[in-house]
Order: structure tokens, then C-alpha cells, then sequence
């Protein structure tokens, strides 16, 4: 051993374990190696989010207005119908084209850059024949349309604020604007806040559905708008819909009326005949 070692030297192996191997911090990788991990990553998520959350809307025309403008952007729940969920009077809606609504319309011509970003739903696909209405009518409902309105579900009248200012709750015309119709079950029946400028449910009769819009063919609920920044606002279930609107069944109502009679019936005949009333059976 030479002078001055120590014989419990570990020279050489101050950089290393007990396994050889090496101690030493390993150094990150840079940025740049991982942005294309992270950017994947992103686009996935949000492939993810658009397919099963939410998706962002544009709006084509003035059919929703003021409630919607033609440009604004709204962000679409797509969730919920995933747990059985279905649409409700008031609600607003997206759907696909039911049977050849937008024909004739002109399909956009999107850039690159807006390709990619409706492929991950920051922008709606150009490609996506979608229309944007209110639900005024679910199954089971009877719908009225009478002169210029009101509006009635099931018999009850309905107060729109939400009616473009200067329309009519209906339009008095031969297209489709006067009506009375039941939904039929699994149907949904639409109307654009726009009443004199939307070709909604009313004008679409005579096509495969009879204007309804099968519940499958919703996308899902407009729950916000959000784009212009100026234009942020929700858009929540007007309370003229929290009024009872349900339509009920013929033999239910038969059956409120019968009772009172029979019970009437009975009560008399119980009171005017003793070997009724009487505990003794009749002799």
C-alpha cells in the first residue's frame, strides 16, 4: 500500500452507488424536446373534450335573434346527453340537419389554420350540417298556433320575451305558420326566437319528420355564448317554460272527474237508504 493511503479509500467511486451507477442528477431534457409530448398531448385532450364535453358553435343567421347573433360563438354541453339526458322545452338546441334543411345553403371555404382548430373544437367543422333553435314542444305535447298568438303548449299560453322585438309569437301565413300538431314521442318540435325570419319546424311539414327533429339527432344544449367578449352571457330556461306544462293523459283526467261523482253518488245513497246505512243486513 503506498504511503499515506487509506485503506478504507473509496477513490473512484465518489460519483457512483453502490451498483456502479452514476449518482450524478440527470440533466432534463430541453424544452424543445418535449413541446411535441405536450402539444400531442393538448390535441387530445381536446379531441377528447370536443367529442364528449363541450364544442364550440358558430351562429349562421339572424333566426335566434336577439337571443343569438349571426357571428357569436357558443360553447355546446355534449355531456350530458351521454347519461340519458334528452332536451326540454326552452332549452336552446344544436342539431344535424334532419332531412335537407340547409339545402341550397352555401358551405364555407375554411382555411388551413381554421380546419385544425374545428378539428379540435375550437371552431365549428364547415363540414357539419348543424342548426341552432329553441325546443318549445317535447313528446306527448299538442302545439298551437292561432292568428298572431300566443304560443300554446298543452293548452297554456306562453309569455316570450325572448320573441324578436316587433314579431309575432306566430305568423299568419300559408307556409306552416298556423298550426296545432302533437309531438310525437322520441321528436322534438323547434321555433327561432326570430319568428318572421326562421325556417324552423313550422316550415318543414312536409318533409320525412313533419317538421319534428328526432331527439337523436341533437347534438346537445347551447349553455353559453362565448364569443364576441362583449356578447358573454348564458342561456338559461325562460320561466315562462317552469309553468306545468305537462300534457296529461285522457284516462288521468277521466279518472280526477269520476271520483268526486262517485263519491257524491255514494254519500247520497248511504244517507237516503236505511238498509244500507243501517249495520243489520237487508231482511
Amino acid at each position: 500500500m503506498p504511503p499515506g493511503a487509506d485503506s478504507g479509500d473509496d477513490g473512484g467511486r465518489d460519483e457512483r452507488d453502490a451498483d456502479g451507477a452514476d449518482s450524478a442528477p440527470k440533466k432534463p431534457r430541453s424544452f424543445w424536446k418535449e413541446l411535441p409530448l405536450l402539444i400531442g398531448i393538448a390535441l387530445v385532450l381536446a379531441l377528447l373534450i370536443k367529442t364528449f364535453l363541450v364544442q364550440a358553435f358558430s351562429i349562421p343567421s339572424d333566426s335566434m335573434q336577439n337571443t343569438l347573433q349571426q357571428g357569436d360563438r357558443v360553447l355546446v354541453d355534449k355531456l350530458t346527453p351521454w347519461f340519458g339526458s334528452e332536451p326540454e322545452r326552452g332549452e336552446v338546441v344544436v342539431f344535424n340537419d334532419p332531412d335537407k334543411w340547409l339545402a341550397g345553403e352555401p358551405t364555407p371555404n375554411p382555411n388551413a389554420i381554421q380546419t385544425a382548430l374545428s378539428w379540435i373544437g375550437l371552431m365549428p367543422s364547415s363540414e357539419e350540417k348543424d342548426l341552432i333553435k329553441r325546443v318549445v314542444g317535447v313528446g306527448g305535447d299538442t302545439i298551437e298556433c292561432k292568428d298572431t298568438g300566443p304560443l300554446r303548449v298543452n293548452g297554456k299560453a306562453l309569455n316570450e320575451p325572448y320573441v324578436y322585438p316587433g314579431n309575432t309569437p306566430c305568423t299568419m301565413d300559408d307556409g306552416g305558420g298556423q298550426f296545432k300538431l302533437k309531438v310525437p314521442d322520441g321528436k322534438i318540435w323547434v321555433m327561432g326566437d326570430h319568428r318572421q325570419n326562421s325556417l324552423d319546424s313550422r316550415y318543414h311539414q312536409q318533409d320525412k319528420n313533419k317538421g319534428f327533429v328526432p331527439v337523436g339527432n341533437v347534438v346537445g344544449r347551447a349553455i353559453v355564448v362565448a364569443w364576441p367578449p362583449t356578447r358573454w352571457s348564458t342561456l338559461p330556461v325562460p320561466d315562462t317554460f317552469d309553468q306545468n306544462l305537462s300534457a296529461a293523459a285522457p284516462g288521468t283526467l277521466g279518472l280526477a272527474g269520476a271520483v268526486p261523482l262517485v263519491l257524491w253518488r255514494r254519500r247520497r245513497l248511504t244517507v237516503g237508504n236505511t238498509r244500507v246505512s243501517g249495520s243489520r243486513t237487508a231482511g
